[in-house]
């Protein structure tokens, strides 16, 4: 099981490829200083070597900054925080990515001081292989994202109590985790597992003390009407998708779905319309 990595300033998270250039660092120097680089894994995307312009750069400081404000203005301990990593308008989806976002309070020389941390899991570029890693905000943002705009969604405060040392203790944070990492994994499988699943799997776990491993937070996902969004796929597009891509499989889907091009998985906006229609959460609130 794989434990999650912690990057703390001003080193960044331990990855397996590596996707970003040295001169990304030199470049966050001058345009971002004092903000935690990025990382060397995806979410369900392949890892391009190119560097970002200074501009991209400062617009993603200035939504992590954003977001940073309206988290603190929230009041909250724990958010479910959500990016635009992808364009997925042709499925009618805004969101394509998800992580569980927490203060942290930390104790330094010169006394406290609160940041945010966000914990979720990323693929490792473009690999069937993914792990959960803590990032702070700007780590989050700093993604080549579609558009700069994040969502979250406030939690019951009974649930954020629960979820909180959960997302501090590594042994707890990857107790759900599944290596095997499918961008489209069906939600009610063990076989394999994507990132906005992982997210609620734990979620279900601090919610529910029964629910000790994944079958049973799928259990209790289904009991308290979570439905996973049907993407409307063609044999020729997921056979081209599973011969191109290492992170797309569709072998956990049942038949009688899957050949009726019905593929279900969990898309953040399905989770969003969840939170709120099951009052575990707030409605969405959107930082630009």
């Amino acid at each position: 099981m794989s434990r999650p990595s912690i990057a703390p300033w001003p080193g960044p998270a331990a990855v397996a490829a590596g996707c970003w250039h040295w001169l990304v660092r030199l470049l966050l120097a001058v345009t971002a200083a004092a903000v935690l680089l990025p990382t060397q894994a995806v979410a369900g995307r392949s890892c391009e070597a190119h560097l970002p312009l200074a501009a991209d750069v400062e617009r993603s400081m200035d939504l992590a900054a954003a977001a940073a404000r309206a988290l603190d203005a929230s009041g909250a301990q724990v958010v479910v925080l959500a990016r635009v990593g992808q364009d997925l308008r042709s499925y009618g989806l805004r969101y394509s990515h998800l992580g569980l976002a927490y203060r942290d309070q930390s104790t330094a020389p010169g006394g406290s001081q609160t940041t945010w941390r966000v914990a979720h899991k990323l693929n490792q570029c473009g690999s069937a292989r993914a792990s959960v890693f803590r990032q702070g905000l700007g780590e989050f943002v700093l993604d080549d994202l579609f558009e700069y705009q994040l969502g979250f969604v406030v939690l019951d405060p009974a649930l954020q109590a629960r979820l909180l040392p959960i997302l501090k203790d590594n042994q707890q944070l990857a107790r759900m985790n599944t290596p095997a990492y499918n961008m489209l994994a069906y939600p009610w499988s063990q076989r394999y597992q994507q990132s906005n699943q992982w997210a609620i799997e734990t979620l279900a776990m601090a919610q529910e003390p029964a629910a000790g491993d994944r079958e049973r937070a799928q259990a209790w996902l289904k009991l308290q009407a979570y439905r996973p969004t049907t993407l409307h796929i063609g044999a020729m597009q997921r056979l081209g998708a599973r011969v191109s891509s290492a992170n797309i499989a569709f072998d956990d889907h049942p038949n009688s779905k899957r050949f009726g091009d019905r593929i279900e998985t969990m898309t953040v906006d399905s989770v969003f319309e969840w939170l709120q229609a099951s009052r575990l959460g707030a409605a969405p609130v959107v930082v630009r």
